[in-house]
């Protein structure tokens, strides 16, 4: 896994502590190898008070970071948790007002709309696109440790149409490795999941006859077995020899597993880096219609360093009605997510940051809460 680093051992805990003063300081940064990310104000808005958070697991170890560092300068009279309960979970605990905010790793969808609005009151939710990632395709195959997937050879494998690891289609992915005839085990999301969402929605767009489901945050292929979270997918693939499965990538990481080169829409086997991720990512439409800041990904975009399975995740939060005594710290650390000194240390976590005139972009949103 070229330009990753180790990312932790529990991704999936929730994230809090105390720490204190209302001030403006300056946050701990880290040097990018993703997208350029000069764009926000570096300072850091203190206010204190207690935020609670949950969603997407994918953006866990970000969150965690984050949290840390914010509440390390800001002392001990800031508290917030964050706990990566899953896309769909998240989205529900936001509408039910048993979260400050969510973590979605896809914006609302128009049935979720009304309900999340009814929430806000006065205003409108919005899906704000601010931690970008890398979703990693994990196998455990003994004695390969290199190993190309077209998106054909994935979708059939996802839909049981591929049962074992020699198969001719394979093979033709794999020139020269020796595969052994040991029966394929395919692991997928459970429960509701923006990373099912987003690794479908790239199987479907790319290889449609061999994976004709259209995306969907409950997993739409056949067969294979269902765990809970993330990191029941990775622990999964981790003690079961001859698996397979998906997860965005410190998870990966975090439990050594291989990760494939992953087939785009030219046939193009393109390995998973962070500066990849960044070339497809970079090339996605973002549509700001109704305040939101939602990415629209090109699959037919080919190029030979474009990895092709990527996601971003949404913070999912109310325009206006939120709660007074609350809103300074959401606006206070929410800003600092869109900071160049918090998105300069994500492809050092695995993930990708904003560009400059992203990170500015949606930092104004986030400015603007009331």
């Amino acid at each position: 896994m070229a330009g990753l680093t180790a990312c932790g051992s529990d991704n999936n805990s929730s994230s809090s502590s105390s720490g204190g003063s209302s001030s403006t300081s300056s946050a701990a940064g880290g040097s990018s190898t993703g997208s350029s990310s000069s764009g926000s104000s570096s300072a850091i808005t203190c206010a204190n008070g207690t935020l609670s958070a949950q969603g997407s697991t994918a953006q866990q170890q970000a969150i965690n970071t984050f949290i840390k560092n914010y509440q390390t300068k800001c002392g001990n009279s800031t508290n917030i948790s964050y706990n990566g309960t899953g896309s769909g979970p998240g989205v529900t605990a936001f509408t039910q007002k048993q979260a400050d905010f969510a973590g979605s790793d896809y914006p609302l969808a128009a049935s979720q709309q009304p309900q999340a609005d009814q929430r806000c009151g006065s205003g409108k939710a919005l899906s704000v696109g601010t931690v970008p990632g890398v979703i990693a395709v994990m196998y455990n195959i003994p004695n390969v440790s290199k190993l190309n997937l077209s998106a054909s050879t994935l979708g059939k494998i996802f839909n049981s149409k591929i049962t074992k690891w020699n198969d001719a289609a394979i093979q033709t992915d794999n020139p020269g490795v020796t595969l052994p005839d040991l029966t394929i085990q395919t692991f997928h999301r459970s429960d509701g999941s923006g990373t099912s969402y987003n690794f479908s929605n790239y199987l479907n767009k790319t290889a449609p006859t061999d994976f004709p489901t259209a995306a969907n945050k409950q997993w739409p292929g056949s067969g294979g077995q269902g765990q809970q979270g993330s990191k029941g997918v990775a622990q999964a693939v981790q003690s079961t020899a001859g698996a397979i499965g998906y997860a965005e990538v410190s998870y990966a990481t975090s439990n050594h597993l291989n990760t494939a080169n992953i087939g785009n829409a030219a046939g193009k086997f393109v390995p998973l880096t962070v500066p990849n991720a960044a070339n497809f990512l970079n090339q996605a439409k973002v549509d700001t219609s109704g305040g939101n800041y939602v990415f629209n990904f090109d699959y037919t975009y080919a190029a030979d360093d474009a990895y092709p399975a990527v996601l971003v995740t949404y913070e999912i939060v109310c325009s206006s009605g939120n709660e007074s005594a609350k809103l300074p710290e959401l606006k206070g650390f929410l800003n600092y997510l869109s900071s160049s000194d918090a998105q300069s240390q994500l492809p050092n976590l695995g993930y990708v940051s904003l560009s400059s005139s992203q990170q500015s972009a949606v930092a104004a949103i986030y400015s603007g809460l009331s």
